[in-house]
Protein backbone atom coordinates (compact mmCIF):
# COMPACT_ATOMS: atom_id res chain seq x y z
CA UNK A 1 0.00 0.00 0.00
CA UNK A 2 1.30 3.38 -0.81
CA UNK A 3 1.86 5.95 1.19
CA UNK A 4 0.50 9.69 0.81
CA UNK A 5 3.88 11.25 -0.14
CA UNK A 6 4.41 7.97 -2.54
CA UNK A 7 1.20 9.10 -3.89
CA UNK A 8 1.90 12.50 -4.55
CA UNK A 9 5.72 12.12 -5.97
CA UNK A 10 3.98 9.70 -8.36
CA UNK A 11 1.47 12.63 -9.41
CA UNK A 12 4.53 15.08 -9.86
CA UNK A 13 6.14 12.50 -11.74
CA UNK A 14 3.28 12.04 -14.45
CA UNK A 15 2.54 15.44 -14.86
CA UNK A 16 4.65 16.68 -18.03
CA UNK A 17 6.27 19.81 -16.36
CA UNK A 18 6.72 18.94 -12.72
CA UNK A 19 7.02 20.88 -10.01
CA UNK A 20 10.96 20.83 -9.94
CA UNK A 21 11.04 21.68 -13.35
CA UNK A 22 9.03 24.80 -12.97
CA UNK A 23 11.55 26.07 -9.82
CA UNK A 24 14.18 25.18 -12.18
CA UNK A 25 13.12 27.80 -14.28
CA UNK A 26 11.98 30.11 -11.90
CA UNK A 27 15.11 29.80 -9.61
CA UNK A 28 17.84 31.34 -12.08
CA UNK A 29 20.71 32.73 -9.64
CA UNK A 30 19.39 36.65 -9.21
CA UNK A 31 21.38 37.60 -6.00
CA UNK A 32 22.51 40.89 -5.17
CA UNK A 33 25.52 41.33 -2.71
CA UNK A 34 24.70 44.18 -0.09
CA UNK A 35 27.43 44.35 2.25
CA UNK A 36 29.73 42.55 3.59
CA UNK A 37 32.27 42.89 6.70
CA UNK A 38 34.70 41.24 9.03
CA UNK A 39 34.08 41.18 12.64
CA UNK A 40 37.06 40.05 14.92
CA UNK A 41 37.02 39.68 18.37
CA UNK A 42 35.54 42.59 20.74
CA UNK A 43 38.84 43.15 22.39
CA UNK A 44 41.91 41.88 22.66
CA UNK A 45 42.71 37.92 24.30
CA UNK A 46 45.80 36.90 26.10
CA UNK A 47 44.98 33.06 25.31
CA UNK A 48 44.58 34.30 21.30
CA UNK A 49 48.28 34.99 20.99
CA UNK A 50 49.14 31.66 21.14
CA UNK A 51 49.06 29.45 17.83
CA UNK A 52 45.67 27.38 18.10
CA UNK A 53 46.86 23.43 17.18
CA UNK A 54 44.65 21.15 15.49
CA UNK A 55 44.58 17.47 16.58
CA UNK A 56 45.02 14.59 13.98
CA UNK A 57 41.35 14.19 12.95
CA UNK A 58 41.60 18.05 12.33
CA UNK A 59 44.10 18.04 9.88
CA UNK A 60 42.74 15.07 8.35
CA UNK A 61 39.85 16.88 7.21
CA UNK A 62 41.65 19.59 5.65
CA UNK A 63 40.94 18.49 1.79
CA UNK A 64 37.01 17.97 2.61
CA UNK A 65 33.96 20.77 2.35
CA UNK A 66 33.58 22.86 5.60
CA UNK A 67 29.84 22.25 7.25
CA UNK A 68 27.26 24.44 6.28
CA UNK A 69 23.87 25.02 7.55
CA UNK A 70 21.90 27.29 7.23
CA UNK A 71 17.83 28.06 9.18
CA UNK A 72 14.97 29.84 7.01
CA UNK A 73 12.44 32.23 8.51
CA UNK A 74 9.46 34.15 8.17
CA UNK A 75 9.59 37.77 7.60
CA UNK A 76 6.79 40.55 8.03
CA UNK A 77 7.79 42.16 4.45
CA UNK A 78 5.83 45.49 5.98
CA UNK A 79 8.57 46.08 8.34
CA UNK A 80 11.31 44.27 5.89
CA UNK A 81 14.17 47.30 6.11
CA UNK A 82 14.26 47.75 9.80
CA UNK A 83 13.89 43.99 10.95
CA UNK A 84 16.84 43.06 8.50
CA UNK A 85 18.79 46.58 9.31
CA UNK A 86 18.49 45.42 12.91
CA UNK A 87 19.38 41.79 12.33
CA UNK A 88 22.48 42.86 10.98
CA UNK A 89 23.51 45.38 13.51
CA UNK A 90 22.82 42.87 16.29
CA UNK A 91 24.74 39.48 14.41
CA UNK A 92 27.68 42.00 14.17
CA UNK A 93 28.27 43.47 17.02
CA UNK A 94 27.14 39.82 18.98
CA UNK A 95 29.38 37.74 17.01
CA UNK A 96 31.94 40.09 18.25
CA UNK A 97 31.18 39.03 21.08
CA UNK A 98 31.69 35.13 20.19
CA UNK A 99 34.20 35.62 19.00
CA UNK A 100 35.98 36.31 22.44
CA UNK A 101 35.10 32.34 23.46
CA UNK A 102 35.57 30.88 20.37
CA UNK A 103 38.95 32.98 19.15
CA UNK A 104 40.44 30.28 16.90
CA UNK A 105 37.36 30.95 14.39
CA UNK A 106 38.55 35.24 13.88
CA UNK A 107 41.72 33.69 12.85
CA UNK A 108 43.15 31.85 9.48
CA UNK A 109 45.54 28.68 8.91
CA UNK A 110 49.25 28.82 8.76
CA UNK A 111 51.47 26.25 7.19
CA UNK A 112 55.05 25.66 8.48
CA UNK A 113 56.97 23.40 6.11
CA UNK A 114 60.01 20.94 6.89
CA UNK A 115 61.56 20.81 3.53
CA UNK A 116 64.73 18.32 5.17
CA UNK A 117 61.67 15.68 5.98
CA UNK A 118 59.24 16.39 3.17
CA UNK A 119 56.64 17.13 5.45
CA UNK A 120 54.44 20.11 7.00
CA UNK A 121 52.07 21.03 9.60
CA UNK A 122 48.99 23.44 9.69
CA UNK A 123 47.95 25.01 12.30
CA UNK A 124 45.50 28.31 13.16
CA UNK A 125 46.95 31.69 14.03
CA UNK A 126 44.74 33.36 15.74
CA UNK A 127 45.10 36.80 15.23
CA UNK A 128 46.13 36.48 11.60
CA UNK A 129 43.40 37.94 8.67
CA UNK A 130 40.14 40.20 9.44
CA UNK A 131 38.39 37.66 11.23
CA UNK A 132 34.91 36.44 10.31
CA UNK A 133 32.74 37.62 7.33
CA UNK A 134 29.24 38.69 7.46
CA UNK A 135 27.65 39.41 4.77
CA UNK A 136 24.11 41.01 3.25
CA UNK A 137 22.41 39.65 0.28
CA UNK A 138 19.50 39.71 -1.44
CA UNK A 139 16.87 37.34 -3.52
CA UNK A 140 13.87 38.89 -3.49
CA UNK A 141 12.24 36.91 -6.75
CA UNK A 142 12.38 34.02 -4.08
CA UNK A 143 9.04 33.05 -2.07
CA UNK A 144 9.69 30.58 1.03
CA UNK A 145 7.35 28.54 -1.19
CA UNK A 146 9.91 28.03 -3.94
CA UNK A 147 12.33 26.42 -1.27
CA UNK A 148 10.08 24.39 0.70
CA UNK A 149 7.20 23.20 -1.95
CA UNK A 150 9.03 20.13 -3.42
CA UNK A 151 10.81 17.29 -1.39
CA UNK A 152 13.81 18.88 -4.06
CA UNK A 153 16.15 21.41 -2.68
CA UNK A 154 16.14 24.01 -5.29
CA UNK A 155 19.71 24.48 -6.82
CA UNK A 156 19.73 28.37 -5.35
CA UNK A 157 19.87 27.23 -1.70
CA UNK A 158 23.52 26.85 -2.39
CA UNK A 159 24.11 30.13 -2.93
CA UNK A 160 22.26 31.15 0.47
CA UNK A 161 25.99 29.79 1.64
CA UNK A 162 29.20 32.11 0.95
CA UNK A 163 27.26 33.80 -2.32
CA UNK A 164 27.46 29.80 -3.38
CA UNK A 165 31.50 29.48 -3.57
CA UNK A 166 33.05 26.28 -3.44
CA UNK A 167 36.05 25.84 -1.20
CA UNK A 168 37.54 23.45 1.30
CA UNK A 169 39.01 23.15 4.38
CA UNK A 170 42.51 24.50 3.34
CA UNK A 171 41.42 27.24 2.12
CA UNK A 172 40.58 28.53 5.54
CA UNK A 173 44.56 29.62 4.86
CA UNK A 174 42.82 33.08 3.09
CA UNK A 175 39.47 32.53 3.79
CA UNK A 176 37.27 32.59 7.04
CA UNK A 177 36.85 30.21 9.27
CA UNK A 178 33.37 31.26 9.84
CA UNK A 179 31.30 32.77 7.18
CA UNK A 180 27.40 34.08 8.17
CA UNK A 181 25.27 35.48 5.29
CA UNK A 182 22.04 36.79 5.56
CA UNK A 183 19.55 36.46 2.53
CA UNK A 184 16.39 38.61 2.32
CA UNK A 185 13.74 36.54 0.53
CA UNK A 186 10.61 37.85 -0.83
CA UNK A 187 8.58 37.44 2.40
CA UNK A 188 11.10 35.65 4.63
CA UNK A 189 14.78 35.38 5.32
CA UNK A 190 17.62 32.83 5.18
CA UNK A 191 20.98 32.79 7.84
CA UNK A 192 23.54 30.33 6.21
CA UNK A 193 26.53 29.23 8.14
CA UNK A 194 29.67 28.00 6.85
CA UNK A 195 32.14 26.78 9.01
CA UNK A 196 35.48 25.20 8.92
CA UNK A 197 35.39 21.32 9.60
CA UNK A 198 38.93 21.16 9.92
CA UNK A 199 38.06 23.09 13.51
CA UNK A 200 34.68 22.55 14.36
CA UNK A 201 32.41 19.40 14.29
CA UNK A 202 28.67 19.19 14.13
CA UNK A 203 28.42 19.59 17.86
CA UNK A 204 31.03 22.38 18.28
CA UNK A 205 29.02 23.95 14.89
CA UNK A 206 25.78 23.90 16.99
CA UNK A 207 27.48 24.99 19.82
CA UNK A 208 28.37 28.11 18.27
CA UNK A 209 25.21 29.02 16.70
CA UNK A 210 23.46 28.56 19.92
CA UNK A 211 26.05 31.00 21.89
CA UNK A 212 25.40 33.48 18.87
CA UNK A 213 22.07 33.13 19.12
CA UNK A 214 21.88 33.52 23.10
CA UNK A 215 24.33 36.54 22.50
CA UNK A 216 21.83 37.98 20.02
CA UNK A 217 18.63 37.76 22.64
CA UNK A 218 21.02 39.10 26.13
CA UNK A 219 21.70 42.52 24.13
CA UNK A 220 21.41 45.02 26.51
CA UNK A 221 22.07 48.79 25.37
CA UNK A 222 24.99 49.49 26.72
CA UNK A 223 25.79 46.10 24.43
CA UNK A 224 28.36 45.00 27.65
CA UNK A 225 26.93 41.51 27.64
CA UNK A 226 29.98 39.21 27.75
CA UNK A 227 29.17 36.00 29.26
CA UNK A 228 27.11 33.17 28.47
CA UNK A 229 26.00 29.85 29.70
CA UNK A 230 27.80 27.54 27.47
CA UNK A 231 31.71 28.35 28.06
CA UNK A 232 34.00 26.29 24.75
CA UNK A 233 36.37 24.16 26.18
CA UNK A 234 39.81 24.11 25.00
CA UNK A 235 42.98 21.45 24.56
CA UNK A 236 41.61 18.02 25.52
CA UNK A 237 44.05 15.80 24.00
CA UNK A 238 44.04 12.51 25.62
CA UNK A 239 45.44 10.93 22.24
CA UNK A 240 49.02 12.83 22.96
CA UNK A 241 51.41 11.10 25.43
CA UNK A 242 54.16 13.47 27.62
CA UNK A 243 56.40 15.13 26.22
CA UNK A 244 54.59 14.36 22.73
CA UNK A 245 54.15 17.88 20.34
CA UNK A 246 50.76 19.34 19.52
CA UNK A 247 52.36 20.23 16.27
CA UNK A 248 51.45 17.69 13.79
CA UNK A 249 53.30 17.01 10.78
CA UNK A 250 52.04 15.69 7.63
CA UNK A 251 54.13 13.73 5.35
CA UNK A 252 53.69 16.07 2.79
CA UNK A 253 55.72 19.19 1.54
CA UNK A 254 53.56 21.15 -0.95
CA UNK A 255 49.61 20.78 -0.74
CA UNK A 256 49.17 19.40 -4.41
CA UNK A 257 50.19 16.59 -2.67
CA UNK A 258 47.29 16.40 -0.34
CA UNK A 259 44.67 18.48 -1.49
CA UNK A 260 42.48 16.65 -4.80
CA UNK A 261 42.10 19.16 -6.94
CA UNK A 262 38.54 19.91 -9.11
CA UNK A 263 36.81 17.09 -7.83
CA UNK A 264 33.06 17.02 -9.15
CA UNK A 265 30.80 14.88 -7.49
CA UNK A 266 28.58 15.23 -10.81
CA UNK A 267 24.59 15.81 -11.06
CA UNK A 268 22.93 15.10 -8.32
CA UNK A 269 19.69 15.21 -6.75
CA UNK A 270 19.14 16.89 -3.44
CA UNK A 271 15.70 16.00 -1.45
CA UNK A 272 14.41 16.54 1.95
CA UNK A 273 12.49 13.47 3.28
CA UNK A 274 10.28 14.06 6.59
CA UNK A 275 9.75 11.08 8.85
CA UNK A 276 7.50 11.50 12.01
CA UNK A 277 7.34 10.57 15.37
CA UNK A 278 4.66 7.97 14.43
CA UNK A 279 6.48 6.60 11.34
CA UNK A 280 9.91 6.13 13.50
CA UNK A 281 7.95 4.09 16.37
CA UNK A 282 6.29 1.85 13.37
CA UNK A 283 9.97 1.14 11.53
CA UNK A 284 11.43 0.57 15.35
CA UNK A 285 8.84 -1.72 16.02
CA UNK A 286 8.82 -3.72 13.17
CA UNK A 287 13.50 -4.02 13.28
CA UNK A 288 12.93 -5.22 16.82
CA UNK A 289 10.18 -7.70 16.00
CA UNK A 290 12.64 -9.00 13.41
CA UNK A 291 15.10 -9.46 15.73
CA UNK A 292 13.57 -11.44 18.25
CA UNK A 293 13.38 -8.51 20.72
CA UNK A 294 9.42 -7.41 22.69
CA UNK A 295 8.23 -4.09 23.45
CA UNK A 296 9.39 -4.06 26.82
CA UNK A 297 13.05 -4.22 25.87
CA UNK A 298 13.57 -2.91 22.39
CA UNK A 299 17.30 -3.40 21.35
CA UNK A 300 17.18 -1.72 18.05
CA UNK A 301 16.94 2.33 18.07
CA UNK A 302 14.81 4.28 15.75
CA UNK A 303 17.81 6.22 14.15
CA UNK A 304 19.17 2.64 13.74
CA UNK A 305 16.25 1.14 11.65
CA UNK A 306 16.23 4.30 10.17
CA UNK A 307 19.48 3.84 8.56
CA UNK A 308 19.08 0.13 7.57
CA UNK A 309 15.92 1.35 5.59
CA UNK A 310 17.90 3.78 4.28
CA UNK A 311 20.94 1.34 2.99
CA UNK A 312 18.39 -1.14 1.85
CA UNK A 313 15.93 1.25 -0.04
CA UNK A 314 19.14 3.25 -1.87
CA UNK A 315 20.82 -0.43 -2.58
CA UNK A 316 18.50 -1.36 -4.39
CA UNK A 317 18.14 2.11 -6.54
CA UNK A 318 21.40 0.88 -7.72
CA UNK A 319 20.39 -2.57 -9.07
CA UNK A 320 23.58 -3.75 -8.46
CA UNK A 321 24.61 -7.43 -8.60
CA UNK A 322 24.02 -9.90 -5.87
CA UNK A 323 27.82 -10.47 -5.38
CA UNK A 324 28.38 -6.51 -5.25
CA UNK A 325 30.00 -5.20 -1.63
CA UNK A 326 28.16 -2.41 -0.31
CA UNK A 327 28.52 -0.34 2.99
CA UNK A 328 26.96 2.10 5.13
CA UNK A 329 29.20 4.30 7.42
CA UNK A 330 27.62 6.28 10.34
CA UNK A 331 29.18 9.82 11.23
CA UNK A 332 29.01 9.27 15.28
CA UNK A 333 29.75 11.91 17.79
CA UNK A 334 32.80 10.56 19.76
CA UNK A 335 32.69 12.82 23.01
CA UNK A 336 29.68 10.60 24.98
CA UNK A 337 31.31 7.41 24.26
CA UNK A 338 34.94 8.10 26.24
CA UNK A 339 35.14 7.19 29.89
CA UNK A 340 34.14 9.58 31.01
CA UNK A 341 32.18 10.98 28.44
CA UNK A 342 33.52 14.56 27.35
CA UNK A 343 31.32 17.67 27.12
CA UNK A 344 29.60 18.90 23.96
CA UNK A 345 31.05 22.07 25.50
CA UNK A 346 34.98 20.74 24.48
CA UNK A 347 35.53 22.37 21.30
CA UNK A 348 36.93 20.61 18.17
CA UNK A 349 36.35 17.38 16.35
CA UNK A 350 35.23 14.55 17.79
CA UNK A 351 34.48 12.14 15.19
CA UNK A 352 34.25 8.36 14.11
CA UNK A 353 32.54 6.56 11.89
CA UNK A 354 30.52 2.66 12.47
CA UNK A 355 31.23 1.30 9.12
CA UNK A 356 29.81 -2.09 8.38
CA UNK A 357 29.77 -3.94 4.81
CA UNK A 358 28.35 -7.15 3.22
CA UNK A 359 27.21 -8.30 -0.49
CA UNK A 360 24.19 -6.91 -1.93
CA UNK A 361 22.46 -10.44 -1.87
CA UNK A 362 23.06 -10.82 2.33
CA UNK A 363 21.32 -7.10 2.78
CA UNK A 364 18.60 -7.21 0.28
CA UNK A 365 18.31 -11.11 0.93
CA UNK A 366 17.59 -10.94 4.57
CA UNK A 367 15.11 -8.64 6.58
CA UNK A 368 15.38 -5.25 7.63
CA UNK A 369 16.03 -6.12 11.64
CA UNK A 370 19.63 -8.26 10.08
CA UNK A 371 21.00 -5.01 9.06
CA UNK A 372 19.50 -2.92 11.30
CA UNK A 373 21.25 -5.25 14.00
CA UNK A 374 24.36 -5.22 12.38
CA UNK A 375 24.48 -1.65 12.06
CA UNK A 376 24.03 -1.21 15.73
CA UNK A 377 27.09 -3.69 17.13
CA UNK A 378 29.49 -1.61 14.54
CA UNK A 379 28.05 1.91 16.31
CA UNK A 380 28.88 -0.20 20.31
CA UNK A 381 32.37 -0.86 19.09
CA UNK A 382 32.70 2.31 18.55
CA UNK A 383 33.50 2.92 22.33
CA UNK A 384 36.23 5.18 23.86
CA UNK A 385 39.02 2.84 23.72
CA UNK A 386 38.44 2.24 19.65
CA UNK A 387 38.19 5.47 19.26
CA UNK A 388 41.33 6.81 21.38
CA UNK A 389 43.24 4.22 19.68
CA UNK A 390 42.36 5.78 16.01
CA UNK A 391 43.42 8.92 17.25
CA UNK A 392 46.40 7.77 18.56
CA UNK A 393 47.25 6.14 15.04
CA UNK A 394 46.57 9.63 13.48
CA UNK A 395 49.32 11.05 15.52
CA UNK A 396 51.58 8.49 14.52
CA UNK A 397 50.92 8.29 10.79
CA UNK A 398 49.02 11.63 9.96
CA UNK A 399 47.03 11.44 6.97
CA UNK A 400 44.52 13.66 4.77
CA UNK A 401 41.51 12.10 4.24
CA UNK A 402 40.01 12.56 0.32
CA UNK A 403 36.59 12.66 -1.12
CA UNK A 404 35.54 10.55 -4.14
CA UNK A 405 37.36 6.96 -3.48
CA UNK A 406 40.98 7.93 -3.30
CA UNK A 407 42.45 7.45 0.44
CA UNK A 408 40.35 6.47 3.10
CA UNK A 409 37.22 7.87 2.12
CA UNK A 410 33.59 6.68 3.35
CA UNK A 411 32.02 7.32 -0.10
CA UNK A 412 31.85 5.44 -3.45
CA UNK A 413 29.53 3.86 -5.93
CA UNK A 414 28.35 1.23 -3.70
CA UNK A 415 28.20 3.31 -0.25
CA UNK A 416 25.91 4.72 2.35
CA UNK A 417 27.18 7.85 4.23
CA UNK A 418 25.01 9.41 7.08
CA UNK A 419 25.89 12.06 8.96
CA UNK A 420 24.62 15.10 11.01
CA UNK A 421 22.34 14.32 13.82
CA UNK A 422 18.12 14.39 14.88
CA UNK A 423 19.90 15.07 18.09
CA UNK A 424 21.11 18.58 17.35
CA UNK A 425 18.63 21.19 18.35
CA UNK A 426 18.73 23.21 14.89
CA UNK A 427 15.77 24.88 15.69
CA UNK A 428 16.47 26.11 18.91
CA UNK A 429 18.51 28.58 18.19
CA UNK A 430 16.31 32.08 18.24
CA UNK A 431 17.96 35.45 16.35
CA UNK A 432 14.57 37.64 17.69
CA UNK A 433 12.93 36.23 13.84
CA UNK A 434 10.82 33.43 15.81
CA UNK A 435 11.19 29.60 15.05
CA UNK A 436 12.68 28.95 11.95
CA UNK A 437 10.39 26.54 9.63
CA UNK A 438 13.09 25.16 8.17
CA UNK A 439 17.08 23.66 8.24
CA UNK A 440 18.89 23.74 4.51
CA UNK A 441 22.24 23.38 3.64
CA UNK A 442 24.71 24.20 0.92
CA UNK A 443 27.07 22.91 -1.85
CA UNK A 444 29.36 21.58 0.91
CA UNK A 445 29.85 17.19 1.06
CA UNK A 446 27.55 16.44 -1.72
CA UNK A 447 27.87 13.03 -2.96
CA UNK A 448 25.89 10.36 -4.47
CA UNK A 449 24.66 8.16 -1.36
CA UNK A 450 24.85 11.02 1.26
CA UNK A 451 22.82 11.30 3.74
CA UNK A 452 22.74 14.27 6.61
CA UNK A 453 19.99 14.25 9.31
CA UNK A 454 18.06 17.21 10.83
CA UNK A 455 15.34 16.98 13.39
CA UNK A 456 12.62 17.65 11.88
CA UNK A 457 10.77 20.95 12.52
CA UNK A 458 7.98 20.26 14.90
CA UNK A 459 10.30 18.39 17.15
CA UNK A 460 8.97 15.06 18.62
CA UNK A 461 11.84 13.07 17.88
CA UNK A 462 10.62 13.50 14.16
CA UNK A 463 13.66 13.30 11.30
CA UNK A 464 14.17 15.13 8.43
CA UNK A 465 16.42 13.84 6.00
CA UNK A 466 18.73 15.22 3.35
CA UNK A 467 19.60 11.89 0.49
CA UNK A 468 22.14 12.97 -2.60
CA UNK A 469 21.75 11.05 -5.11
CA UNK A 470 22.01 10.93 -9.27
CA UNK A 471 18.47 12.10 -10.99
CA UNK A 472 17.71 8.39 -12.12
CA UNK A 473 18.76 7.04 -8.40
CA UNK A 474 16.54 9.36 -6.83
CA UNK A 475 13.71 7.79 -9.38
CA UNK A 476 14.22 4.61 -8.04
CA UNK A 477 13.94 5.79 -4.40
CA UNK A 478 10.93 7.50 -4.67
CA UNK A 479 9.26 4.40 -6.08
CA UNK A 480 10.68 2.04 -3.60
CA UNK A 481 7.62 1.33 -1.46
CA UNK A 482 8.82 0.13 1.45
CA UNK A 483 10.57 3.25 1.30
CA UNK A 484 7.76 5.58 0.68
CA UNK A 485 6.10 3.66 3.57
CA UNK A 486 7.80 5.50 6.13
CA UNK A 487 7.94 8.61 4.40
CA UNK A 488 5.62 11.48 5.16
CA UNK A 489 3.88 13.97 4.28
CA UNK A 490 5.09 17.22 5.80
Amino acid sequence: MSSPMAEMLNSQQQNGTSIKLKLKLKLKLKLKLISECFVKPKYELEAAKQNYHLSPGDVGMISIDPIQKGLLYHLNVRNRPEIISGLLEKLKHSLSIALIHFYPLAGRFVTEKYPDEHACSIYIDCNKGPGARLTHVTALDVAISDILSSTDVPPIVRSFFELGETMINYDGHTRALVSIQVTELLDGVFIGFTMNHSVVDGTSFLHFVSVLSEIVRSETEDNTITKISRVPIFDYTPWLNEGDSKLHKLPYLEPEEFIQQGYDPGLLRECIFHFSTTSLATLKAKANQECGSTSNEYVISSFQALSALLWRAITRARNLSSDQPTTCSILVNARTRFDPPVSDDHFGDFISAAQWGCKVDQLLGNDLGWAAMNLRKEIIKQDGKAILGLYEFLVKTPMVFQRGGAGPDFHGPNKVVIGGSSRFDMYGPDFGLGRALAVRMGFANKEDGKVTANPGSEGKGSVDLELCLRPHLMAALEADMEFMTYVSLH
